[in-house]
């Protein structure tokens, strides 16, 4: 017998590959049904008791879908497990079990909050990315899955260079929640690496994330702008640096806002990190180092020339790598 509609929303994990959404987003290796729920919300929503799980989640998602939100089934269940102590698989082994009052009254003020914009992981304290999680806070870029599209490139040029196993030591300036550096750690297990950032909140955090993600021993952090504190050289140097052109930062999304402004305004032009960067880059990378940046969709050829001009080779069919919109997301070079 089929199911109704209602059915597979509320029990949306069922086997097979998730999407890329899922696997951004903290959901385990499953297939999240994204077809709208049929049934209207409760009007008992608000009282934060009398509701199975179940219910909460249908009128949640129902709210969320109505006001716009790109995901929000993935929302609601996030926001309902993480308010109510639940794993999803605890949620799909019992979704007609009775929510109980607090955390139904702590679900509802999650979904006001996300009704105004604010992004889930900032409710919940953690991203997932590259299929690991990893703390946030005000502190804090959000880590978003095009980003990982500079992973993709940096393992797909080591991985073509025979270089995977190598005692390799990685650079990531503006580090954040050093998503970027701990990811390629924790895929390089032979590498070391150092992430720097001007602020000190957002390296307690990446120290954090380190620990999480076991590879704290083969990370270190240190305070400064871009290459000051730098010392020593290196295989790689990596960076999501603010690219936004300033004027452009009032008209962004308002889950954007809860970024720090400092991980987003790149300047009147949005290129005035990679200035900072192409001029010093030099100074700290190995003969043969790589460079890997993330870029707006439109600065490719901008940044590549800046690059070019501090003295990097320019790999022709390979500079510029795309995100999975087909968007120019990442550029990777090579000194000397």
């Amino acid at each position: 017998m089929g199911e109704s509609a209602s059915e597979r929303v509320a029990s949306p994990l069922a086997d097979g590959e998730r999407p890329r959404e899922a696997r951004v987003r903290g959901l385990p290796s499953t297939t999240l049904s994204v077809e709208p729920p049929s049934p209207q919300p409760s009007p008992r929503r608000r009282e934060g008791a009398g509701r199975t799980r179940r219910q909460a989640f249908v009128a949640a998602a129902h709210v969320l879908r109505a006001a716009g939100i790109e995901t929000p089934e993935l929302d609601a269940r996030l926001l309902l497990c993480h308010e109510a102590g639940l794993t999803p698989e605890a949620y799909v082994a019992s979704p007609d079990a009775p929510l109980n009052e607090d955390g139904g009254s702590r679900f509802d003020a999650m979904i006001a909050r996300r009704l105004k914009g604010e992004p889930v992981s900032r409710m919940v304290g953690a991203k997932e990315f590259y299929g690991r999680c990893f703390a946030v806070d005000i502190h804090t870029l959000d880590p978003r899955p095009d980003t990982e599209t500079l992973i993709d490139a940096v393992l797909d040029a080591l991985g073509r260079e025979g270089r995977r196993d190598e005692k390799l030591r990685i650079l990531d300036l503006g580090t954040g929640t050093g998503c970027i550096l701990l990811t390629l750690l924790a895929e390089l297990s032979l590498a070391q690496g150092v992430g720097s950032d001007v602020s000190a909140g957002a390296l307690d955090v990446a120290r954090r994330n380190a620990r999480d993600t076991g590879v704290g021993d083969r990370a270190s952090f240190v305070a400064g702008d871009w290459f000051e504190p730098i010392e020593g050289r290196f295989d790689i140097v990596v960076s999501n640096p603010p690219y936004i052109a300033s004027a452009e930062i009032a008209g962004l999304s308002r889950e954007v806002s809860y970024d720090p402004l400092l991980a987003l305004d790149g300047g009147e032009d949005g290129l005035e990190a990679y200035r900072r960067i192409a001029s010093g880059v030099a100074r700290v990378l190995c003969p043969g180092g790589l460079v890997f940046l993330e870029i707006g969709e439109t600065q490719g050829e901008a940044v590549l020339g800046l690059l070019r001009d501090a003295g990097l080779e320019i790999e022709a069919g390979r500079a510029i790598w795309a995100d999975l919109a087909g968007r120019q997301r990442c550029v990777g070079v090579r000194f000397g």
